[in-house]
């Protein structure tokens, strides 16, 4: 523990990481502001996330540069599940926050992380990019100052474009000049501290427009009274944890993603990899202190990982400062905090929207093929229209999809030659078997329900002119077959009897031997005809294409 503490406070690191922290707290004011306008309830819930359940996660992460922040995919999920209509929706959204975070430890300490894998990038990308223009168009309203109605947000940007005249030309004014600085800034020293840099010049200028205006612009104030005081714990209420399950779910896979990007992504002191359900734990920790504190679900954020990177962090104690620091600007500095303008909030988010599209991505996948192509444009479709916490459930359905289908297109048959003084190559098999050969098949692939008809498809064809022959397939390496692929054994084994020949399998694993013995198929191919490989590879085939010449010769 000693250790541990000295390595935290070390004279060596502390100044780089007190400045990493000072950006991060300062930045993440008005990024928590926005997530927590993104979600649609009330934005001080974003500001909380980002302090509690940073500083909630900082020592339980393995990826020791994991910002834990509530993330523009979350507050889409959180919008889009209808809190609204909760008794309480504040209180729903804590309960929300620590339901994901209990849904993220149990996966987490069972081995999730895991799972991330299975999930194709077709997938991702589809989802990914169709966040990004959810973000812009959840916050058009917001720019343009006119309250925009539709069941969705395609159908509300229908709306928006059809009243442009009820546009607010202030608010537009404000949230271009924030664009614009944004950009700008960019190309300064000033790196990520020119977001906050234009916020607060954003808001500034709606602060002087509305001295004059009669229809001023929005002010955080407006929505919400911004307290001088951090938050007190609140309990969860039990009543609503029926009704936010599916969202809770569907936050914890995003967060098991988002969390597996930035641990995959960003050095760690020492260059051990990072424990992805170690993250995961990690994430479900900070879910329930910001639950607890009044903040929104949170998950693993890149852009905050990056920025301390980039700033120079060197351990964990930057998150305690950055934390130190947010809580500080709430405590003496609410009444600035509550003349932000919503323009300005909606104008930063329009850029971080525009940013999470990536057409590089989006034609690395067109370029992969035509099926990873439309799961990806179904994944992007489903998300604009549909809330996001279906969407993402049926971007896992989608996933293990195109893994099946993935899967069972990769199975190919090869023939086994035996020569001369034992050794073996392989070459293409024969269209058809031939009166009196022996024809030696190796499947490779993964053989499981999916694939039975691309391995029954790229079998050699029986005819009558396969008198005489000996097929031999070699089953080495597969560790299970399931009831389809015996059934095409048995179709196979029953042409090759109907043609007066024969069938022998050489099985190395025990597990598909049993298989074979309990389904009947042993019985059925003769006595003799299936054979258990040795550790010694090639004997167990030897053994049988001798077998099939000996009888032959007999024949």
């Amino acid at each position: 523990m000693r250790a541990a503490l000295r390595r935290l406070f070390s004279r060596k690191t502390i100044g780089k990481d007190a400045v990493s922290g000072i950006v991060l707290g300062i930045e993440a004011v008005p990024d928590g502001l926005a997530a927590g306008l993104l979600a649609g309830l009330n934005p001080l819930a974003g500001l909380y996330a980002y302090l509690f359940g940073m500083v909630g996660a900082t020592f339980v992460t393995s990826s020791t540069f994991m910002a834990v922040q509530a993330t523009g995919a979350m507050a889409l999920i959180v919008s889009d599940s209808d809190l609204q209509s909760r008794a309480d929706p504040d209180r729903a959204l804590y309960t929300l926050a620590i339901m994901t975070g209990i849904v993220m430890i149990i996966a987490g300490l069972l081995g999730g992380g895991r799972l991330v894998r299975f999930v194709p990038t077709a997938v991702m990308t589809g989802f990914v990019t169709a966040v990004g223009v959810n973000i812009v168009l959840g916050q058009l309203s917001n720019f343009t100052g006119f309250a925009s109605q539709g069941a969705n947000r395609l159908t509300k940007l229908f709306d928006l474009l059809v009243h442009i005249p009820q546009w607010s030309i202030a608010s537009v004014a404000v949230g271009l000049v924030v664009v614009g600085l944004i950009h700008l800034f960019r190309l300064t020293p000033v790196g990520s501290l020119g977001l906050v840099i234009a916020v607060v010049l954003g808001s500034g200028m709606a602060v002087l427009l509305n001295v004059w205006l009669a229809d001023p612009v929005l002010l955080l104030d407006d929505i919400v009274e911004v307290p001088a005081g951090l938050p007190a714990p609140v309990l969860p209420n039990l009543e609503d944890v029926v009704f936010l399950l599916i969202p809770a779910f569907s936050l914890a896979f995003v967060g098991v993603i988002q969390g597996a990007a930035v641990g995959a992504g960003l050095p760690t002191p020492g260059g051990k990899p990072a424990d992805t359900s170690r993250d995961f734990v990690g994430q479900g920790a900070g879910n329930i202190v910001s639950g607890l504190f009044q903040g929104m679900p949170v998950g693993g954020s890149m852009s905050g990982s990056s920025l301390v990177v980039a700033a120079g962090a060197k351990t964990r104690l930057v998150f305690i400062v950055a934390g130190g620091v947010m809580a500080l600007l709430i405590l003496t500095a609410s009444d600035l905090v509550g003349h932000v303008a919503m323009p300005a909030l909606a104008g930063l988010l329009i850029v971080i929207g525009i940013g999470a599209i990536k057409p590089s991505r989006i034609y690395s996948v067109v370029k992969s093929g035509p099926l990873p192509a439309a799961i990806m444009a179904v994944t992007f479709g489903l998300t604009l229209v549909v809330p996001l916490q279906y969407a993402v459930l049926v971007g896992v359905g989608l996933g293990i999809i195109l893994f099946v289908a993935q899967q069972s297109n990769q199975v190919r048959v090869r023939q086994v030659h035996v020569l001369d003084g034992g050794r073996m190559r392989e070459s293409t098999p024969p269209p058809t078997i031939a009166a009196g050969e022996i024809v030696i098949l190796q499947p490779y692939g993964s053989l499981f329900f999916a694939s039975a008809p691309v391995f029954e498809h790229q079998l050699p064809a029986v005819s009558r002119k396969s008198k005489g022959a000996v097929v031999i397939i070699r089953l080495r390496g597969t560790d299970q077959i399931g009831l389809s692929l015996i059934e095409v054994l048995r179709r196979f084994a029953h042409d090759l009897r109907d043609a007066d020949a024969e069938l022998k399998l050489v099985i190395s694993e025990q597990q598909v031997l049993d298989q074979v013995l309990l389904s009947g198929l042993a019985d059925e191919l003769g006595p003799g005809n299936v054979y258990r490989s040795t550790e010694w590879i090639g004997e167990t085939v030897r053994r049988a294409y001798a077998d099939a010449l000996e009888q032959q010769r007999r024949g």
